[in-house]
């Protein structure tokens, strides 16, 4: 009994984190009426697709905002990668000047919510006309994932034994081919986690897509979910069903890449 105590606990604990997402998923197939009955009623009684077939796959703004909100973590991700990566190879593999300084700014600026820089961000965009587009959302959202990632890939790059890169140097191979040819794909676990990351980052970003794109046309997920509550009616059962379907495109894409995700992590830690 004393040995499945753990495995007991560690169930309940997963069954309360995950209680939240049964709940949304259930719901979305409740009327309204069933959603506030009380008592509650933890297994739908008389469940309907209704709510799917009329608010999800009948309203074509819903595609529009899941596709918004992939273009827009697409976009994150590879903007985050393509930049974090050669520069945390530089601040793991080379001497330069001020490197505890780069890596300070880039801690310190994850402790600054994204709410202070929507602001200054909105009244740059606002002059650099980028405001309701995606190249706006992008770079907005690439300002928060950057710093994490870089500091995420330099541990990842330091593990890359030193002797692979000066053979290459030595056999001809210039800094930029020893960096793509040589460490990048050594360093590919690190590199896919920071992608994955960046793209979730991207996805469920709200304070920028509320600041940034006041169009309907560039609403994301995260905005889009407002359409369902107004000012005297709220619809519970399509708010829940449009959170499935934004909760489900990170889910799948951290499900294929989890095992990527791990050993990436894994690696990162081996070395700071």
């Amino acid at each position: 009994m004393t040995r499945r105590l753990p495995f007991v606990v560690g169930l309940v604990l997963v069954a309360a984190y995950l209680f939240p997402v049964y709940w949304m998923i259930t719901a979305s197939f409740k009327s309204d009426a069933d959603i506030r009955a009380v008592p509650p009623q933890l297994i739908p009684l008389a469940p309907t697709p209704a709510t799917w077939t009329s608010r999800i796959f009948g309203d074509p703004r819903v595609l529009h905002y899941v596709l918004n909100s992939a273009i827009v973590a697409t976009g994150t991700m590879i903007l985050s990668v393509a930049l974090a990566a050669p520069a945390a190879y530089a601040l793991a593999r080379h001497r330069i000047r001020g490197r505890s300084v780069i890596l300070f700014f880039c801690l310190s600026s994850l402790m600054f919510p994204s709410i202070m820089l929507a602001t200054p961000l909105f009244v740059i965009f606002s002059r650099l006309h980028l405001t309701d587009s995606y190249l706006g959302l992008i770079l907005a959202d690439t300002t928060l994932a950057l710093p994490y990632a870089i500091v995420l890939l330099r541990p990842t790059f330091a593990t890359i034994p030193r002797e692979l890169v000066e053979a290459a140097t030595i056999d001809g191979c210039s800094p930029v081919r020893t960096f793509l040819q040589v460490a990048l794909p050594l360093a590919k676990p690190g590199v896919a986690t920071v992608a994955v990351l960046s793209f979730l980052w991207g996805w469920g970003d709200l304070v920028f897509a509320l600041t940034l794109a006041t169009d309907d046309s560039k609403r994301l997920v995260t905005t889009g979910l407002w359409g369902f509550f107004g000012a005297n009616t709220s619809d519970w059962s399509g708010a829940m069903a449009f959170s499935t379907v934004g909760m489900a495109v990170p889910l799948v894409v951290f499900l294929l890449s989890q095992r990527f995700v791990v050993s990436g992590v894994t690696s990162g830690g081996l070395k700071g």
